[in-house]
C-alpha cells in the first residue's frame, strides 16, 4: 500500500466514514394515505436517478387513523382512507423489492412515526413487532389535532401553539428511544399563518431537546421539502441546525419527504453542500437501526 492508498484507507475506512452517496431517507409510497406513488414505481424511479440508496418511510400516526387490521371503522377524508400502513403487506413488498432491485440499489426498511405523548404504547409495540432499518420520529399532531388543517393552531395564540408543539416534542423524546431522527423538526413553521415565530422564543426549548436527542444517541433529519413549499429557511432552520452542531450533534440524515415522483430526490445534494457550509463533514444512512457515515 503507497503513501496515498494509506490515507485513503484511514479517512474512509479507520474513521468509519465512507465516500459520499445518494441517498435519500424520507420518502412515501401508496402505503401512505397521502400519497399514490406505487411503490416499485419509487424503486425504478430511483435508479434512473442513479440514486445509490433509498430508506422507504411511509405513514403511522396513532391517534387519528387506526391500523388496517384494528377492527375500527376506517374514516375516509377527501377519498382518502384515515389509516396507518398495512404493515403486512407493505414489509412483504419491501423485501420483495430488495431481491428484486438490490443489485442496483440499497433498499432500507424504515417508517415515519407520528407520535403523541398518549400513543407512545402503540408505537413501541410496533417497533417490537417488525425489523426495522430505521425510523423517523415526527410530531404531526398535538392532542390528537393536526397542524396542515389549522386544527391545532385553531384559536390559539401564536406564542402558545409554536411553544406546545416544542412542549410536546421534549416530552415525547424524553420517553420515546426506538427512533433514529426527529423529522423536520420544526415543522410546525410550514403551517404557522402568523408569519415567521422568533427562534430567540424557541431557542430555550429547542436546546433541551437537542440534548435530549444527542445524548440518546440519535439525529435530526434534514427535510427538503421546504424548497418545493416555498418556505424562506431550511427545515430544520439554519438556526436549528447551528445549535446542533454547537453542542455537538452529528447523526443527519437527508429526505425529500417525497409522495410524488416529481419530489423523489430533490435538493438533496445541494443541501449537502448547504450542509458543509454551516460546518458538518458528514452525514449518514442506516442499517438495522445503526448510523453508517458519509462524507458530505
Amino acid at each position: 500500500m503507497d503513501e496515498k492508498q494509506a490515507i485513503i484507507f484511514c479517512k474512509v475506512y479507520y474513521t468509519g466514514r465512507k465516500k459520499s452517496v445518494f441517498a435519500d431517507y424520507h420518502v412515501h409510497t401508496e402505503f401512505s394515505d397521502d400519497s399514490v406513488y406505487p411503490i416499485e414505481d419509487v424503486i425504478r424511479d430511483a435508479v434512473g436517478m442513479g440514486m445509490e440508496e433509498i430508506c422507504i418511510t411511509d405513514h403511522v400516526d396513532y391517534g387519528i387513523k387506526e391500523d388496517w387490521d384494528s377492527g375500527e371503522e376506517i374514516l375516509y377524508r377527501d377519498g382518502d382512507p384515515l389509516a396507518n400502513v398495512d404493515y403486512p403487506r407493505y414489509m412483504e413488498q419491501i423485501q420483495k423489492l430488495k431481491e428484486r432491485w438490490g443489485e442496483k440499489i440499497q433498499i432500507r426498511t424504515g417508517m415515519e412515526f407520528g407520535i403523541q405523548r398518549h400513543t407512545i404504547p402503540e408505537f413501541e409495540a410496533l417497533f417490537r413487532k417488525y425489523s426495522f432499518d430505521f425510523i423517523i420520529l415526527s410530531i404531526h399532531q398535538v392532542e390528537d389535532k393536526e397542524f396542515w388543517t389549522q386544527d391545532f393552531q385553531k384559536g390559539k395564540p401564536q406564542d402558545e401553539y409554536n411553544l406546545q408543539y416544542y412542549k410536546e416534542m421534549l416530552a415525547v423524546v424524553k420517553k420515546y428511544k426506538d427512533y433514529s431522527v426527529l423529522g423536520h423538526m420544526d415543522l410546525i413553521a410550514r403551517y404557522d399563518k402568523a408569519g415567521a415565530y422568533p427562534f430567540a422564543k424557541i431557542k430555550p426549548a429547542v436546546e433541551e431537546i437537542l440534548k435530549q436527542v444527542i445524548a440518546d444517541g440519535k439525529g435530526i433529519e434534514v427535510n427538503t421539502s421546504f424548497h418545493r413549499y416555498g418556505l424562506r429557511d431550511t427545515m430544520p432552520s439554519a438556526d436549528i441546525l447551528k445549535l446542533y452542531r454547537e453542542l455537538g450533534g452529528e447523526i443527519l440524515t437527508i429526505g425529500s419527504d417525497s409522495h410524488k415522483p416529481e419530489h423523489l430526490g430533490m435538493y438533496i445534494e445541494e443541501t449537502k453542500k448547504f450542509l458543509k457550509d454551516l460546518g458538518f463533514r458528514r452525514f449518514c444512512t442506516y442499517e438495522k437501526m445503526q448510523p453508517v457515515f458519509y462524507d458530505l
